[in-house]
C-alpha cells in the first residue's frame, strides 16, 4: 500500500506521466492528492459565464456542432475545423494534418478539448488542442466501430500528429455525474492528472488525522482522509463543500501551527534591553518637535517601547498610511536603543530611498547627528549611509564608524548585508518596505548582533495589510496600525484622464503649468525608461508571430513631449533607476531645493521621498500599475501647506477591470479600503505566495478577505498545541500536514522569515 510520502516513480503509474506530473511539481503521492480541482462541471453543465483570456489554458466540455474539412490557402493541404457548443458558447478547435480525427470528432458527439485561447473576430479559438471522446448514451464513444483500424492504417503515416484520446479507464470516468477540473497544462491534461489521482488513491492508506474526534466533531469537519477522497471522487456537490471546509481548516492550521512555532523558538532567543534614558537623544528630539505627535504615534511609540524594554527580540510590523509619520516613530525608537548603548540600521530598498532617509534622519537631528564634530549636542551621535555606489573613501569611513560604534544610526541598501559589514553593537534593524526584500537577505541582519543575541526587528510598510492577510502571512509578528494623518496634512485629489481625449490631455499638462506658475514643483511618472528603444528588438520565437511592442510612454519620450510641446521654457529632470547614483542624487537634491520645476521619473520615487513643494503627480499608463502602488506614488504630493493633485492618465477602456482599480483609486483615499480592492482584483495569489520561496502555492481553500473566523480558530488552536509541544513530537500527523500543505521549501522559509 502507498502512503503520502511515497515518490510517484514508485507507484505503477506509466511513467510517460510521472514525468509529466513531476512537471507539475508533484513528486509524491501526498502532493499529488493535494493538487485539487479548480472547478467542477456536473454532466449536461455548461463553462463558466465569464470568457476565457487569451492564452489561458481552458478544457471544455461540449457537443460537436459542425465539422469540415477545409483546404489551406498559404499552404498544401487541408485541415479540420470543428465547431464544440455547450450552452454558455461555442468554441471553434482547428486540427492540422487530421488524420482519422475526422472520421471521429463529428456533429453530435460528445468532446472535452483542452488548448490555449486565441481570440479571431471575438470568436474563442483552440488551434489542435488535446482532445477526449466522452460518453454519451446512445453515440459510440469510439466515434465508429473501426476507429482501432483507422488509428493502425493512419498514424504511420502521419508522423506529426498527436493522439490524444485518453484511455479506456478516462472515458468511463467521465459517465460520473460530477467531473472534476484540475488546473492542467500544454503537457498534462486534466483527464491525465485525474487518471493518476484515482489510480493512487485506490491504493493508500487513509492517513492519521492531524485533529482528534472531539476537535472534528466541535466544527462539523469531517476526517481529513474523506476530505481528500470526496474532492477527487465526489458523489454530489454537498459532499464537495464538505470536503472543502475541511480542507480550508487544514490549510489554516498548518500554516498558523508553523508560524506558532516559529513564535516559540523567538520566545527563546536573547535581545538587548533598551528602556527610556531621561534627557537623552530621544527626549532632546521631542523637545524640538515643532509639532504636537498624534494619538496613532503616542500609541504606537509606546508599544514599541514595551517591546524594547524585555530581553527578546522584537518582531513588530508598523503598517501605516502614506504619510501618517512611520519615519519619526521609528527615529524615536531607534534613539531609544542609542540611548542604552546600542546601534540601528535602516534598510531600504532602493539607493534613492536610503539617501532621502540620510537627508530626512540628518534634518530632524541636526546636532544630534554630528558626534565628535564641533558644534555637536551633548551626547550626539553619529549617522552614516551605505550604499553600492559610494566610493571607496566613504565606505571605509562608514565602515569603520560601524565596526567602532561610533556611528549609532547607519542607513543603507543591500550594501549594509555583505561580509564585511561588522558592528559594534547591533541593537535594533528598520526594514522600509520589507516586501522589497528576500528572506535571505533579512536574516543576514538577525545574526549580527553582540554576544549571540538578535536585533529588535521594526518592519515599516506603507501598504496597507487587511487584518487576516497580517494575520496568516505575518504570523510571527506583533502589528501596529497608524491610519491618522499629521495635523496640516492636505487633501489629495485624485481625477482619471483618458489618454484618448486630446482635450483632456491639453489640459493635464496646462494644469501642471499653473501649479508651477503658483511656485510648486510636479512630478511625473512612467512605466518604463525608454533607453531600451535604442537596442534591437528581439524578435519573437513564434513564426507568424509580430514583434511586441510596448505602446506605453517612456520617461525620456515624456521629458521630450514636456519641454517641446506642453512645457517649454520649465526645467525638466529626469530620474530613474539606471542612473549613476551620485546623478541620482544630485537630480533629487535638486528637486528638492526647487531647482527642478518638473521630475519625470519611474517609480524609484515611490516610497520615502519626502518634498513639500511638490503638490501635483500625473502618472501616465496608470492602468500599469497595481492599486497599492498607486496609492503609495499619490502620497508623495500634498505632503506641505497646499492640497495635492493627482492626475492618472490612462488608455484603458471605461470597462476593463484596469479602469476600476483607477476609479476605486479615485474615489477613496483610504489604503486600508484599497488594499482591499487590490486584494480581490489580484486573487490573494499574489499574497499567498510570501509563504513561498518561489514555487507553487498549496493553498487552495484559504481565503485570507473571508475566512477570518476559520484562521482565527485555527491560530488559537496551534498555539495551544505548540505551547505544550514545539516540535509536534505527539503529533506527527500534524507535523506531516505542515509539511503536505506548506511543502519542506515553504517550511524553511517561515524558519526564516
Amino acid at each position: 500500500m502507498l502512503t503520502n510520502t511515497t515518490p510517484l516513480a514508485e507507484t505503477d503509474l506509466d511513467t510517460k506521466l510521472v514525468e509529466k506530473l513531476a512537471g507539475l511539481e508533484l513528486t509524491t503521492v501526498g502532493e499529488l492528492l493535494r493538487y485539487v480541482p479548480r472547478r467542477y462541471i456536473r454532466q449536461g453543465q455548461a463553462s463558466s459565464a465569464e470568457r476565457p483570456e487569451p492564452d489561458e489554458w481552458i478544457t471544455v466540455i461540449g457537443r460537436v456542432e459542425h465539422a469540415q474539412m477545409i483546404t489551406m490557402k498559404r499552404r498544401y493541404g487541408k485541415f479540420l475545423k470543428i465547431v464544440v457548443a455547450d450552452s454558455n458558447r461555442k468554441y471553434e478547435a482547428s486540427f492540422f494534418n487530421a488524420g482519422y480525427i475526422k472520421h471521429v470528432l463529428k456533429p453530435g458527439v460528445r468532446v472535452a478539448l483542452a488548448g490555449k485561447v486565441k481570440y479571431f473576430n471575438n470568436q474563442v479559438q483552440l488551434s489542435h488542442p488535446d482532445w477526449l471522446v466522452l460518453p454519451d448514451d446512445g453515440v459510440d464513444v469510439r466515434g465508429t466501430g473501426m476507429m482501432e483500424e483507422l488509428l493502425a492504417d493512419e498514424i504511420d503515416s502521419d508522423k506529426e500528429q498527436e493522439v490524444s484520446t485518453g484511455t479506456s479507464d478516462d472515458v468511463e470516468s467521465f459517465r460520473r455525474s460530477i467531473i472534476p477540473m484540475y488546473p492542467a497544462t500544454r503537457d498534462v491534461q486534466t483527464w491525465e492528472i485525474w487518471r493518476a489521482v484515482r489510480h493512487v488513491l485506490g491504493d493508500t492508506l487513509p492517513a492519521a488525522d492531524p485533529l482528534t474526534e472531539a476537535q472534528r466533531t466541535g466544527r462539523g469537519l469531517i476526517t481529513s482522509d474523506e476530505a481528500i477522497r470526496h474532492v477527487h471522487l465526489p458523489e454530489s456537490m454537498e459532499s464537495i463543500d464538505r470536503a472543502r471546509e475541511r480542507l480550508k481548516f487544514d490549510e489554516a492550521l498548518a500554516v498558523q501551527t508553523a508560524l506558532a512555532q516559529k513564535r516559540a523558538d523567538q520566545g527563546a532567543e536573547k535581545s538587548t534591553v533598551s528602556v527610556h534614558v531621561p534627557g537623552g537623544l530621544e527626549d532632546q528630539l521631542l523637545a524640538r518637535l515643532p509639532f504636537e505627535l498624534t494619538d496613532g504615534q503616542k500609541t504606537v511609540i509606546e508599544e514599541i517601547g514595551s517591546d524594547l524594554a524585555v530581553a527578546h527580540p522584537m518582531n513588530r510590523l508598523l503598517q501605516g498610511e502614506v504619510g501618517s509619520g512611520k519615519t519619526l516613530v521609528s527615529l524615536l525608537a531607534m534613539l531609544r536603543v542609542v540611548d542604552n548603548g546600542h546601534q540601528c540600521v535602516i534598510l531600504a530598498p532602493t539607493e534613492v530611498l536610503a539617501a532621502q532617509h540620510y537627508r530626512t534622519v540628518m534634518t530632524m537631528l541636526g546636532d544630534l547627528a554630528r558626534g565628535g564634530e564641533l558644534g555637536a549636542a551633548d551626547g550626539a551621535t553619529r549617522v552614516g549611509l551605505l550604499t553600492g555606489s559610494l566610493n571607496t573613501a566613504a565606505k571605509r569611513t562608514t565602515l569603520l564608524d560601524a565596526v567602532t560604534g561610533d556611528a549609532g544610526i547607519l542607513i543603507g541598501t543591500h550594501a549594509l548585508l555583505e561580509e564585511n559589514v561588522e558592528f559594534f553593537d547591533l541593537g535594533m534593524v528598520v526594514v522600509d518596505e520589507q516586501h522589497r526584500f528576500g528572506v535571505e537577505q533579512r536574516d543576514v541582519l538577525r545574526t549580527k548582533g553582540r554576544d549571540d543575541k538578535r536585533p529588535h526587528f521594526l518592519v515599516m510598510t506603507a501598504t496597507p495589510i487587511p487584518r487576516t492577510v497580517a494575520m496568516t502571512t505575518f504570523g510571527d509578528l506583533e502589528t501596529s496600525v497608524m491610519t491618522e494623518l499629521p495635523r496640516g496634512r492636505q487633501p489629495i485629489t485624485t481625477s482619471v484622464v483618458p489618454m484618448s481625449n486630446a482635450r483632456w490631455i491639453d489640459r493635464a499638462w496646462a494644469r501642471a503649468g499653473e501649479e508651477i506658475d503658483a511656485g510648486r514643483q510636479v512630478y511625473v511618472v512612467c512605466t518604463r525608461i525608454g533607453d531600451e528603444e535604442s537596442k534591437p528588438k528581439k524578435k519573437s520565437s513564434k513564426k507568424d508571430e509580430p514583434e511586441k511592442e510596448d505602446d506605453t510612454v517612456s520617461v525620456l519620450q515624456q521629458a521630450e513631449l514636456l519641454e517641446t510641446r506642453w512645457l517649454p521654457g520649465r526645467r525638466i529632470g529626469v530620474l530613474h533607476g539606471r542612473m549613476h547614483a551620485d546623478d541620482k542624487n544630485d537630480v533629487m537634491d535638486a528637486f528638492t531645493r526647487g531647482e527642478i520645476d518638473v521630475l519625470v521619473a519611474t517609480t524609484v520615487i515611490e516610497v520615502g521621498v519626502d518634498v513639500p513643494n511638490a503638490t501635483m503627480m500625473a502618472i501616465v499608463n496608470a492602468e500599469r500599475f497595481g492599486v497599492s502602488q498607486l496609492h503609495q506614488l499619490r502620497g508623495r504630493v500634498g505632503r506641505g501647506g497646499h492640497a495635492g493633485l493627482c492626475l492618472l492618465m490612462t488608455s484603458a477602456n471605461e470597462m476593463s477591470q484596469s479602469m476600476e482599480r483607477l476609479r476605486a483609486v479615485e474615489k477613496s483615499n483610504d489604503g486600508f479600503e484599497l488594499a482591499l480592492v487590490d486584494l480581490r482584483q489580484r486573487r490573494e495569489g499574489d499574497v499567498l505566495g510570501s509563504l513561498q520561496s518561489g514555487g507553487k502555492s498549496s493553498l487552495h481553500f484559504l481565503s485570507l478577505l473571508d475566512d477570518v473566523e476559520v484562521i482565527a480558530d485555527a491560530r488559537a488552536l496551534s498555539e495551544s498545541i505548540v505551547a505544550a509541544d514545539r516540535a509536534l513530537a505527539d503529533h506527527p500527523a500534524l507535523a506531516d500536514l505542515v509539511d503536505a500543505v506548506l511543502l519542506p521549501s515553504r517550511a524553511q522559509y517561515l524558519e526564516k522569515s
